[in-house]
């Protein structure tokens, strides 16, 4: 069964989203888009707790980000339960994205850039790469996967990638207007905010960041991406 969705956002871990693509999300709600989560991993080794036990933190992890959606206005959140720190590049893992995006048949994917250079999450960067397999060409092509099919699961194209955390920016998203809902979907990680140096300062340094990446724009505060259009 198929639901067609505006957006779909495809992070490694509970949090990736509200760091990378928050503030445009909630823009996209407002206008009426919709926007649904695929959360890869569960987060469960995201902590300096000693006194947290992994399934502890993932079942935190996930009330955090379904906590963190309900303030964006997120549609549906979806979690593949992947251990943090293994993701891997496996057909078994594109195949499994793949379904989602035929499912939700999306006019654009978010997701993190796999080529951002050095260091750099693994998971990240293998949630980013397997992401843009999917969509191009496995989605697509009927042949790719034919047991799909006969779930009624039939090829879909996507219109538009957009990647944040990328060193080559080519599109900034005025956020100006939904930075708080950004912050404040921010702080439902209440385990990732913790472990910052000054918790107290995340607000300072958000928006330091996100006015830098508006700068030379017509607007105050921005989330950058790498954006690639496709054309079929």
């Amino acid at each position: 069964m198929t639901t067609a969705v505006d957006v779909l956002v495809i992070t490694a871990h509970p949090d990736d989203a509200e760091f990378g693509v928050a503030g445009t999300v909630a823009r996209w709600t407002r206008e009426g888009k919709q926007v649904v989560y695929v959360v890869c991993t569960s987060g469960d080794k995201g902590t300096n707790d000693r006194t947290l036990e992994p399934k502890e933190l993932a079942q935190i992890r996930q009330n955090e980000q379904r906590a963190a959606a309900k303030v964006l206005g997120v549609r549906e959140v979806v979690f593949l339960g992947y251990p943090d720190q293994g993701l891997e590049d496996t057909p078994e893992f594109r195949k499994e994205l793949v379904r989602w995006i035929r499912i939700y048949r999306p006019k654009i994917v978010v997701t993190s850039d796999p080529y951002r250079r050095y260091i750099w999450h693994r998971d990240h960067r293998i949630a980013g790469q397997v992401t843009l397999d999917a969509v191009f060409p496995y989605a697509r092509d009927h042949l790719a996967y034919p047991d799909l099919l006969k779930e009624g699961l039939e090829p879909h194209n996507v219109e538009e990638i957009l990647f944040w955390a990328a060193e080559d920016v080519n599109y900034r998203s005025d956020i100006t207007e939904t930075f708080d809902l950004k912050l404040a979907a921010l702080h439902c990680h209440e385990s990732q905010v913790k472990g910052f140096p000054n918790p107290s300062s995340v607000e300072d340094w958000l928006r330091s960041r996100c006015r830098e990446m508006a700068e030379g724009e017509e607007f105050e505060l921005a989330e950058g991406f790498h954006r690639v259009e496709i054309s079929w």
